[in-house]
């Protein structure tokens, strides 16, 4: 029963609005290669800005870096909008983890940036 209600959440984020806009927004900024590597790129350096995080290091070139791309990104119209879709549809599923967690109690501090 929890995996056939696992599925069924599945099918509905895949159906979500988020997840749409997201999917739409990603085709568009991708099919331009530069915006598709500047992107690439600007995940790369927000993994490794988030592994400093948690490691306790301070990396201010990097974050330099990670900014000035965002930045750039910013810019561009179908990254900006990639970018947001993006940060939406993690929102939600970070809510979905949340709710999971509090029904049965635990503790996903560790997870939050």
């Amino acid at each position: 029963m929890i995996y056939d209600n696992a599925r069924r959440l599945a099918e509905e984020l895949k159906n979500s609005e988020e997840y749409r806009a997201y999917c739409a927004a990603k085709e568009r900024a991708f099919a331009n290669e530069s915006t598709r590597n500047l992107i690439g790129e600007y995940h790369k350096l927000q993994m490794k800005a988030q592994a400093n995080a948690i490691s306790g290091e301070k990396n201010d070139e990097l974050l330099q870096k990670l900014q000035k791309l965002g930045e750039v990104l910013q810019f561009d119209a179908d990254a900006a909008s990639f970018l947001m879709a993006e940060y939406r549809l993690n929102t939600m599923l970070g809510d979905v983890y949340k709710i999971l967690a509090e029904a049965i109690d635990i503790d996903l501090s560790a997870l939050e940036a």
